[in-house]
């Protein structure tokens, strides 16, 4: 008998594709409007896809190498076809592909349409899709005309010099022309789908022996009271009482949150969740979330209740008169000033930002300025994104802030429901050793861009160049509403590019840091380090505010922003500045 907390977790995740060939959807029937997950982990349908025009399909995997060899010629026939109005979208049927490693590909094949999940199969099985690659094409009423392969160049066995009839261009042709399509029906070879739907119940794992603690060190620093976390993950009742949800975003990689690509770069900030913990933590909760004999269970985890995560601050500076926000709607940026004029060129080794209500504060960004100036990026100090680490040099590093200074919080607020209020502050602590390299960082961007309308990748590039040997400290993409993907790439003097980051599904709820260890990360003088972003204006776009508008930079979340910030020291730096650890004056 399926238990109600399984019953449950299928509902979520749909009945897996059955073993053998699926049922196939009949030529000239319409097709259903399934649903999917489209890249920034979001539920669509169909029709957001199909949209009253042609619709050109391709079911992939990122492990079939036919597939994979098909994916640039199906990104190329979609650039050929855009200006004639052709949808086009790559669905991953993949049972070990996640979305952020389909996001991944996207960027990587430089493809400007969607690239869609496909976790439970019922959008292969309206399709009638067998095999990875298989290729369908809808009209505008969402009929499927034609299903098949894109052409024979490609088989399991080699490469044919002669690519033959190219069958799915010629369909989307013969559908432009407002004929029938001739060859409505291929044969396809490539790799045989596999069963789709969620991981197998594992009924041996238990709560106190197995899971307690991957949930301590996984989730609670974020989960727990006091947080910006919508609800609390610290016993064993909580846990059980949301297994179905939990067991969902966490196969579907939504949580830890984590948005940096596997394939570039090691970073200190990275979730600690390995593959086997994910797979477990599913599997338990698909089992019916077993307790196991809870006296023996790990002891509870004990947090620091202080305020501060920088330990104790030198200087506590508070917004003068908090913020009154609407029960709903959109809140515009909120510029905050700090009344405290800092008399003196001013060092500090820790900053942290602190809002006494975290769930009304999206993010915000500390930066100095003087009086009769605007808030300026360059200026830039720290940032505050829930769940995100405060700025702590460590030892002989600190921030600079120039005489006759303020500080001022570019705060972005949001609604819950309910008419709100909040107050930031923001902590300092001063340097106790003496000061031997200024933090530093590159904001690697251009104001100086147009984003066309409908646009649905459109690049954006800016560049910086590191005048002396550097030691990184880490990485921060900013980007708005339509900001999809951004990837830094690092150009040596002896010739070499590396991809430092990709981050290719941005989400602007989640902005996070991006940090390497520490000295893991060299740059030689004359090293530039390139930004590519690409911003998505298309109607598919779920948090496009108009996608009719031609977009600029601006400050507003309404407009764009393309900055990717690198912090850095200078690796020969050696100032040896003695800071009064209770002004932060060097002496």
């Amino acid at each position: 008998m399926t238990s109600p907390l399984l019953a449950l977790a299928l509902c979520c995740f749909g009945a897996p594709l059955q073993e053998g060939a699926p049922a196939q959807a009949q030529l000239g029937a319409p097709l259903p409007n399934v649903r999917f997950l489209d890249t920034r982990g979001l539920t669509r349908e169909l029709s957001e896809l199909a949209a009253q025009r042609p619709l050109a399909v391709m079911f992939a995997t990122l492990d079939c190498p036919l597939a994979r060899r098909y994916v640039p010629r199906f990104v190329e026939l979609e650039r050929k076809l855009r200006a004639r109005g052709v949808g086009f979208a790559l669905v991953d049927v993949g049972p070990l592909d996640s979305v952020p490693q389909i996001a991944d590909l996207q960027v990587e094949s430089g493809a400007a349409f969607p690239f869609v999940k496909d976790f439970d199969g019922q959008v292969a099985r309206a399709f009638g899709a067998e095999r990875t690659p298989h290729f369908m094409l809808l009209d505008a009423q969402r009929r499927l005309v034609y299903r098949g392969r894109l052409d024979a160049q490609y088989r399991l066995g080699g490469v044919n010099p002669n690519a033959g009839r190219a069958d799915l261009e010629l369909a989307i042709e013969d559908l432009l022309a407002g004929r029938e399509v001739q060859v409505g029906e291929t044969a396809v070879e490539g790799c045989e789908l596999e069963a789709l739907g969620p991981p197998a119940p594992r009924p041996e794992l238990t709560w106190s022996r197995d899971i307690a603690g991957i949930v301590q060190r996984a989730c609670q620093d974020c989960h727990r009271p006091g947080t910006a976390a919508p609800f609390s993950l610290l016993t064993y009742e909580d846990v059980a009482r949301r297994a179905a949800t939990i067991a969902e975003v966490v196969d579907e990689r939504r949580m830890p949150p984590w948005f940096a690509s596997p394939k570039h770069g090691v970073f200190e900030s990275a979730p600690a969740f390995s593959a086997e913990e994910r797979n477990m933590l599913v599997g338990w909760a698909l089992a019916g979330a077993p307790a196991g004999d809870l006296t023996q269970a790990p002891p509870p985890r004990v947090f620091d209740t202080s305020r501060w995560r920088i330990g104790e601050p030198d200087l506590v500076l508070e917004q003068a008169k908090a913020s009154e926000l609407p029960a709903d709607g959109y809140v515009p940026y909120r510029y905050i000033v700090l009344n405290h004029i800092f008399a003196h060129d001013t060092w500090v080794e820790a900053l942290e930002i602190s809002p006494d209500n975290a769930r009304v504060v999206h993010h915000a960004n500390l930066g100095y300025f003087k009086f009769g100036e605007s808030f300026k990026t360059e200026n830039f100090l720290t940032g505050y994104v829930p769940g995100g680490a405060p700025m702590q040099c460590g030892p002989g590093v600190a921030l600079f802030i120039p005489a006759g200074s303020l500080l001022g919080l570019q705060t972005h607020f949001v609604t819950t429901g309910s008419p709100e209020r909040a107050k930031l502050s923001v902590a300092l602590r001063f340097p106790r050793a003496p000061v031997q390299q200024r933090m530093r960082h590159f904001q690697i961007t251009t104001s100086r861009f147009e984003i066309p309308p409908h646009a649905a990748a459109h690049p954006v590039k800016a560049q910086r160049r590191f005048e002396a040997d550097s030691v990184g400290v880490g990485m921060f993409v900013h980007m708005h509403l339509r900001g999809r993907d951004m990837t830094f790439t690092a150009s040596y003097p002896d010739g070499r590019d590396e991809i430092l980051l990709r981050v290719p599904n941005y989400n602007f709820d989640w902005q996070q840091a991006y940090r390497w260890r520490p000295g893991a990360q060299s740059f030689p003088a004359g090293t530039r380090v390139s930004v590519l972003a690409h911003f998505d204006n298309s109607r598919f776009n779920p948090f496009n505010p108009d996608p009719d508008a031609t977009v600029r930079f601006g400050q507003q979340t309404v407009d764009e922003m393309m900055m990717g910030f690198l912090f850095y020291v200078e690796a020969q730096e050696r100032m040896g500045l003695v800071v009064d650890p209770a002004t932060g004056a060097a002496r």
